[in-house]
């Protein structure tokens, strides 16, 4: 309840200050939640980063205002924290489907985006398996990208196709898939597809080396073919399991997928019985 009250208080505060300068790291903030921590809940529980919730109330209320005819396009650009006129009718097209100009006139179809409600369901009650274990530092070998969580669950797919295409894996596998936010921060991680490093190894051009500190690590498997079962315990463990841990919290920005050598497999990652596993590092509060 206590996650379900942070949620529905940081709604609150977002629409308190909708036309302010306002970011994940504001509203984790009000809510007294770590950034790293209420981005990721945010995401999984609502089916938007904060950022693009903000955005999409923010270019729902504009367009009420153009529909009602009374604001010019630069005031609301201005208003609803863009830099230009130019900035703004791109992203209201891409929201509305039809250009501020447009907007005004009679007929015309534009989209709501109302203000999140929260209701209170009864879920829970099954077993969620998990270990906890400590691991010593271990180093990987990878290739490494930036992503923001705003795009990240269709860009970090795309990055594994890539690595495939350009037949990286002969120097990586992929058996990790390696997050790191170090400062555990509201915009951008770091993300690996790796598998550990052989020092006697040579690092291949475009590859890096990172190493993963000791951690205490809550370990989930996932059992079941890919995307679908790991995206399912990724959100069972940030809606349900870690609000309702009393004697864990994250330690780190580290979030850990490992996977097993799908050959092992008859339908490869495809499988019903496909393992993963995520790993989440934690510290006792």
């Amino acid at each position: 309840m206590e996650w379900m009250k942070a949620i529905e208080d940081a709604v609150t505060y977002i629409e308190a200050h909708i036309t302010e300068d306002i970011d994940t790291e504001a509203v984790a903030k009000h809510v007294c939640i770590s950034p790293f921590y209420f981005q990721k809940g945010f995401s999984m529980l609502c089916g938007y980063t904060v950022a693009e919730y903000i955005r999409c109330r923010r270019l729902a209320l504009a367009g009420g205002e153009l529909l009602a005819g009374h604001a010019k396009v630069i005031d609301l650009a201005l208003k609803y924290g863009y830099d230009s006129p130019d900035s703004f009718a791109k992203a209201f097209t891409r929201f509305h489907g039809i250009t501020p100009s447009m907007a005004r006139k009679k007929g015309v179809t534009l989209k709501s985006f109302a203000p999140l409600k929260l209701t209170i369901s009864l879920k829970g009650g099954y077993l969620m398996d998990y270990r906890i274990v400590k691991k010593e530092s271990f180093t990987v070998l990878g290739v490494s990208r930036t992503f923001s969580y705003e795009n990240a669950k269709q860009d970090v797919p795309a990055f594994w196709t890539e690595h495939y295409a350009q037949k990286r894996c002969r120097y990586a596998e992929g058996r990790f898939g390696v997050n790191i936010d170090s400062a555990m921060g509201n915009e951008n991680f770091e993300y690996l597809i790796a598998d550990l490093y052989d020092p006697a190894m040579d690092i291949p051009e475009g590859f890096v080396t990172k190493t993963v500190p000791a951690f205490t690590w809550a370990v989930f498997p996932c059992i079941g073919a890919l995307p679908d079962a790991l995206q399912d315990v990724s959100t069972r463990i940030f809606s349900e399991w870690l609000p309702a841990l009393k004697e864990y919290e994250v330690a780190a920005g580290y979030c850990i997928e490992m996977y097993e050598r799908p050959d092992k497999y008859p339908k490869g990652t495809a499988d019903e019985n496909y393992r993963t596993e995520i790993w989440i590092p934690v510290k006792r509060k």
